[in-house]
């Protein structure tokens, strides 16, 4: 079955979110959502560690108040952390106040000036409410880690060749990823060294 990346088809309605950040260095920026959990974030951690990378984590706020000493850590580490909303909502078939006040909740215990929609699902008039306090992160590049039956070797040799500067790759720090994404990150982590890329968290502006 093909994999379809649905950025490119969501990319030219909504060009106002950031698909990739504008940079003449051999940078990309490597975000993971879903998490915290207690042993699957700990090893992205620990990988990210073993490369002298930064990332992002666009955390789910139910697992956050689970494991609020992986979001410490992940701070400590010098990582980001992003809004992905409270519950996981997706922005389709959730009225705007709904979605809204989920956003709301997760930054309860933290703040952050990035937001990831759940599943890349946000409606208009979600993007023009939560713009004013927050920069809306999409992706360059998806390794489809949740994605059963995934063809690994396949999907890293996309990644690679749409590799560029600026590129803003999703993985998941979730169980469903986890047998693929623990498979995947080293490997694209060492390509990128090969290359000359560093990773960084995104710039919160």
């Amino acid at each position: 079955m093909a994999i379809v990346d649905a950025s490119s088809l969501l990319k030219p309605l909504y060009p106002s979110l950031t698909w990739q950040i504008e940079t003449a260095e051999k940078n990309v920026y490597l975000t993971f959502d879903d998490g915290p959990h207690p042993e699957i974030t700990r090893d992205v951690l620990d990988i990210l560690r073993s490369f002298g990378f930064r990332g992002t984590f666009f955390t789910v706020g139910q697992n956050m108040e689970r494991y609020p000493e992986m979001c410490e850590r992940i701070l400590e580490e010098g990582h980001v952390l992003g809004n992905h909303t409270y519950s996981h909502l997706s922005g389709y078939g959730t009225s705007k106040s709904d979605y809204l006040a989920d956003a709301e909740r997760w930054s309860d215990r933290y703040q952050t000036g990035l937001f990831r929609p759940p599943y890349g699902r946000i409606l208009r008039k979600q993007i023009h409410a939560l713009s004013t306090s927050y920069r809306i992160v999409m992706w360059t590049l998806l390794s489809w880690d949740f994605q059963v039956g995934l063809d690994r070797d396949r999907m890293l040799s996309k990644m690679k060749k749409g590799t560029r500067p600026g590129a803003i790759v999703v993985f998941h720090d979730s169980e469903k990823a986890s047998g693929n994404m623990l498979q995947m990150l080293p490997r694209y982590c060492s390509f990128l060294k090969e290359q000359g890329y560093s990773s960084f968290a995104i710039p919160q502006v």
